[in-house]
């Protein structure tokens, strides 16, 4: 018995220093993920469409994302700046997306739901580069 548990945390330990993280001082590391995008409208988010996870309020320009509940378990809380290679500037993670996504982040598009559209979804790379970890 003793052998099996020093095995399986063994194991796990390899498993969880091997696991892409942003928590552990890891800032300028890329992690690949999917990238889509998406509007304030109550169809996408709920009655109050402005207002996101965390009571934070958005607005029409900002470059804001929402990111998977994984990645805020990688260090991508609130508040955190991420880059997203390829284009411009920093965003803001100030939502969270649906329980049932994984690795991925959504650029928020203001009422433009035409660019949203177009935007698609698209695999890139993402770095935290401030107030990152849990």
């Amino acid at each position: 018995m003793t052998f099996l548990r020093t095995l399986l945390l063994a194991l796990l330990g390899a498993a969880l220093l091997a696991a892409p993280a942003f928590a552990r001082s890891e800032r300028g590391r890329w992690l690949e993920v999917v990238v889509t995008a998406y509007n304030a409208t109550p169809a996408q988010t709920d009655s109050d469409p402005w207002v996101a996870a965390w009571n934070n309020r958005l607005r029409p320009g900002m470059k804001a994302v929402a990111v998977s509940r994984d990645l805020l378990a990688l260090g991508l809380r609130n508040g955190a700046r991420v880059k997203i290679d390829g284009l411009p500037g920093e965003y803001v993670v100030l939502d969270k997306t649906h329980k049932r996504w994984t690795r991925r982040v959504d650029l928020f598009m203001g009422r433009d739901v035409k660019r949203a559209l177009e935007w698609g979804k698209r695999r890139m790379r993402i770095r935290c580069v401030a107030r990152c970890g849990v």
